[in-house]
This record gives structure tokens, sequence and C-alpha cells, in this order.
């Protein structure tokens, strides 16, 4: 399965909680961090006091799990404009880097695993959704 991770899941498993990461364990053959994802995490350890602790522990993740980034290109521009048209067309608000992570995950042809609910209305994509 090729797992795309939300900002959320990778938070999860780097604060060690057991149910992510046995759920990484069993599940992932292929794992990938949206760019997006990158920009939202490292917006949080610049607000925190721990920038250079939270950068290291993500380059380990990525070094360490061979994590694919799937960076924002022309591709997953467009699969932006069909998701967000989508959600438009719906009357739907989800946030916006979230349209992003969806057209990421789309570009891949990946499973998105999160725990927000809202991406459960993105017909583009599958999720799996941790509670």
């Amino acid at each position: 399965m090729k797992l795309v991770l939300d900002t959320n899941i990778y938070s999860d498993y780097a604060e060690g909680l057991p149910e992510t990461v046995n759920f990484l364990a069993t599940h992932s053959k292929h794992l990938y961090l949206p760019s997006v994802v990158i920009g939202e995490l490292n917006f949080g350890f610049m607000k925190g006091s721990r920038l250079q602790l939270n950068e290291n522990k993500l380059k380990q993740f990525i070094n360490r799990l061979k994590v694919e980034i799937i960076d924002v290109d022309e591709d997953v521009a467009r699969k932006y404009a069909i998701v967000f048209l989508s959600l438009h067309k719906k009357g739907t608000k989800i946030p916006i880097n979230d349209i992003w992570i969806a057209a990421s995950c789309m570009e891949i042809g990946g499973t998105l695993l999160t725990r927000d609910r809202h991406f459960e209305v993105v017909e583009q994509i599958e999720t799996v959704i941790l509670s």
C-alpha cells in the first residue's frame, strides 16, 4: 500500500503513539510525505522551542523509512484544481492545505493516512482515518 501521511500522523508517530506506530509498521510498504506536510511541520517546529531537534527527527524519519517526498508540480497543481472544483460544486469546504495534500495523494495513487475526518468528502482519494 502506498501510504501518504498527513501532518497529524507524522506527529503521532514522532510522539510514539502505539496505534500510529503499529499501523505504519504493519501496512507501509511505501511511505510518502507531501511537501505541504513538510511545510506544516516546519511551521510547527519554528513556533516551538526545539527546532533543531524536531528537524533532525524528521530527517531521520525520512531517511530511515525511505519516505518519498511528493513535490508540488504542474500535475499536482492540476489535481488540486480537480479536488477543489469538486468540493466547490458540493458546497463543501476543507482547509486549503488539505486540498493540496489530497492532490498530492491523488497524484501518486496513494491512500491518505490521517486523523482528519473531513477528508471523507474528497471523492478522488482513498483514506484511512485513525481515531
